[in-house]
Parts: C-alpha cells; structure tokens; sequence
C-alpha cells in the first residue's frame, strides 16, 4: 500500500481501507430493498420457484454481484450451482460451460449442441433421484445474445412429469428486463416465477451504509459532517460502488488538507477528480439569433400597429 495511503489511515484512526471496491464479506450492507431482493432468490431457488426463471436486476454498482455471492453462501446443501460469469457466449460455448460448471466429463474433443444436451439431461434426472436441485446463475445476463436466451430457454424444457429440472437465475442491468420485455422473447418472460428489482440506497441508508464502513475498518468516530453525508448521497445517487468511490477519495482529500472531519467541499473535491465532468448544453447560436430577430420582428410589427390605431 502507497506510503500516502497508510498515512491517511492513521490519519482517521483506521486499520483498514473501509471503501475497497474488492467484494469483502466483512463490509456487506443490506439495505431493506437488499434483503428483499434475497429473500425473492432464495424462494425462487426453493420449492417457491418449481423450476423456470428467476429475475434480478439493478443499475450498475447496487449490489447484485454481492447478493449473488450471499446467495451462493446460503444455498442449502441439497443444491448444484453452474455459475456463468461471461454471458457473451454462443449457445454451444454456454453449454460447455454449464457442463464444465457441473463437472460432466464428455467424451471427445468435438462436442454437439445434442450430446451435450443428453448429457445435461441425464444428469439433472440422477440429482433429481438423489434429491439434489440444480441451478443456473448467469450473471450480466443483458448481454445474452437472443439465440443464447432461446437456448437457455430450451434447457426448462428438461422436466420429470410432476417438476422442471433446472432451476434458472438472471442477473442482469435494467436493459434486460426491456430484452424480455419484447414480443419474440414472450416465451421466455412468461416462465419467470419470481422478479426483482434492485434499486439504490435512499438518504437514511447512504448514511448508515457509510457509518457501518468505517466502523468495520476501525473508525471510532463518523469522520463525515452532514453537509458531507448529503452531497456523497447526492453525486452517487445512492449506488453502494460510487460511495465507495467517492468516500474514499473524499478520506484522502481531508488527509492531504489536514482536516479532522470531511465535508462537502472536500467531497466536491473528490468528485471532481473520480466523476466524469458534465457537458455544459451547447447553445444553438443559429437558432438563438432566428429567435431573438423574430422577437424583434414582433415587437416592432405590434408598435406599428397600435401607432396605426392611435393615427
């Protein structure tokens, strides 16, 4: 760690870095929408879910990847994960990945879409004998191409007579839910047994999202003032990864000027140097002048016609 940042820690009394972006369960924070949105995966997985899809979206940087992670910690033990981190895939690569997932050894080096279809049967039919669930989570879901997605589709056909077979997890930005919004993909949408949509933190929990941080990283007072608290919430909008962003560039700004508590100037400081700059609207000086002559033109053609009335 840069010298500069070990004396920023001692500077506010902590033992550790409170705003890594790194994935540390130490420092997890539900918010009530968090929670919710767990508790809608963990019931879609169960016997709630009775196979098909379960949804979750949010904006980037609100927590799925985090909740996907708890998630996956919480299962319980009579549950296969196959975990697809990278959804730009082909259908056949998607497949290869879910057997490799489940650890399926297929014969030969040249795969077809049916082998590895079979072979994905047959083994979904023996958890299901041995009473074990088997879930896909395919995380960036947005990115599925549409033959990806009718593929993945295809893979809740596999089915006993009484129960589906595969259980299915979307994570995915806001544009998936307009992806499956869309007619050709009906098929597919109808299939969902649980949705879910993740949204950022409001006031009250930014706040307690930021006291909870630092006090897990060793802080033994809120070295954030009001006016500081309401401008992080603000330029973030909530979203756990830019607090994190802005907070800690926020700690290492009051460091370099020697304040014992941050404020809002020095959080407009750090955003200045993490955010990207906001474009000022660009003046249509054509139009501007067309509007300001017509202007003109209409204020003289009114004078003229009253001093007409008055003649």
């Amino acid at each position: 760690m840069p010298y500069s940042w070990r004396m920023y820690l001692t500077h506010y009394g902590l033992t550790e870095p409170p705003f890594a972006i790194t994935p540390d369960p130490r420092f997890v924070f539900l918010s009530e929408r968090h929670r919710d949105a767990l508790a809608h995966l963990l019931y879609g997985i169960g016997q709630g879910g009775s196979g098909g899809f379960v949804q979750l979206t949010g904006e980037v940087g609100t927590g799925k990847t985090t909740l996907c992670r708890l998630l996956l910690e919480q299962l319980p033990t009579n549950v296969r994960v196959a975990l697809v981190l990278n959804p730009r895939q082909t259908a056949l690569e998607l497949l290869e990945t879910i057997c490799e997932e489940l650890h399926l050894k297929l014969p030969g080096k040249r795969r077809s879409l049916k082998m590895q279809i079979d072979a994905l049967n047959q083994y979904l039919l023996e958890a299901y004998a041995q009473g074990l669930r088997v879930v896909l989570i395919i995380d960036e879901a947005q990115e599925l191409s549409r033959e990806t997605l009718e593929q993945v589709r295809l893979l809740t056909n596999l089915e006993t007579p009484t129960q589906k077979l595969l259980q299915i997890v979307l994570l995915g930005q806001p544009e998936l839910r307009d992806t499956l919004a869309r007619p050709g993909l009906r098929q597919l949408a109808q299939r969902i047994t649980a949705r879910y949509h993740l949204t950022p933190l409001v006031a009250e929990e930014s706040e307690a999202y930021l006291r909870h941080r630092l006090a897990i990283a060793g802080a033994k007072t809120f070295v954030f003032d009001e006016s500081a608290v309401r401008r992080l919430h603000t330029l973030s909008g909530g979203v756990p990864r830019l607090l994190n962003v802005l907070g800690e560039r926020a700690l290492l700004a009051g460091y370099v000027h020697g304040r014992e508590r941050v404020d809002s100037a020095l959080v407009d400081l750090a955003a200045s140097e993490v955010l990207p700059p906001v474009e000022a609207p660009k003046i249509r000086w054509r139009w501007l002048g067309w509007s300001l002559g017509a202007g003109a033109f209409g204020v003289l053609a009114l004078w003229l016609t009253l001093r007409a009335g008055v003649a």
